[in-house]
């Protein structure tokens, strides 16, 4: 994070950004904040531009009209080149975890700090180590991809992210496809980076457990608009008739069977 982030503002803003596939409007002026050491939430049912958000942070999307702030830059109109600079601060765990087949989950966490060079191979095996140890998978250092659980595979790709030292971190529905023990765990373990390492995190999910359990703030996003934009106990009191509907709905799944 630069000297001083705090009076920066927002580390990351979108101001009525607006996005669409042909006929189709996925985000409709929408406006929200991440300040930076921030944890926001994006929540609401599939297909309401929750991942697109990311994309446009990211740089993979362009925003059809208003603006938007990463890293504390206006990188609206920005070149994919200008954005491989922003890249550099901002990453993103990927559903998939998007490792490489061919590489040992060791030689996926090392790739950023080979593609950087400032470290000895030595120093590499160190700071892996460290990475794999932190997010719980260190005994699997020489396994491949294939041989790893989806939950396993997207602790991997967290300390590869984590490999790259960037600011901020995306996370796209990273408890989804997991079983309720290996939820926990990726949720107990996105709240110790942010403890640990201050990082910048906008984690997008329609999984309210785990939004409660790390958002300063949320999002909520309901057909292309940002219904709600505010704390856990805020969204509680949010007269917005959808929005507790999704609370109530979240309320029955946490009932026993």
């Amino acid at each position: 994070m630069g000297e001083g982030g705090e009076q920066l503002g927002p580390y990351i803003e979108f101001k009525e950004v607006s996005k669409s596939f042909g006929s189709k409007r996925i985000l409709d002026k929408v406006s929200f904040s991440v300040m930076p050491g921030e944890t926001v939430c994006i929540l609401g049912r599939s297909g309401v531009g929750k991942s697109v958000s990311l994309h446009n942070i990211m740089g993979f999307l362009k925003p059809d009209s208003g603006r938007l702030i990463v890293a504390y830059q206006d990188v609206t109109d920005y070149t994919d080149e200008q954005m491989d600079e922003i890249r550099k601060k901002v990453t993103m765990v990927f559903q998939n975890g998007a490792l490489f087949d061919s590489l040992t989950v060791g030689e996926n966490v090392a790739f950023p700090l080979r593609e950087h060079r400032e470290l000895s191979e030595q120093q590499i095996f160190q700071v892996v180590d460290g990475l794999l140890d932190m997010v719980g998978v260190k005994e699997m250092r020489d396994l491949l991809p294939s041989d790893l659980s989806t939950g396993m595979k997207r602790s991997v790709a967290i300390a590869r992210a984590l490999a790259a030292r960037p600011d901020c971190v995306l996370f796209d529905e990273p408890t989804t496809m997991v079983d309720p023990l290996m939820a926990q765990l990726l949720g107990d373990l996105i709240k110790k980076l942010k403890a640990q390492l201050h990082l910048t995190s906008v984690v997008v999910t329609h999984d309210m457990r785990l939004a409660k359990k790390l958002a300063d703030r949320i999002v909520f996003l309901h057909e292309a608009k940002a219904l709600f934009f505010g704390t856990y106990p805020e969204m509680e009191k949010c007269e917005e008739p959808i929005v507790q509907e999704f609370l109530a709905l979240d309320e029955l799944t946490l009932e026993p069977a």
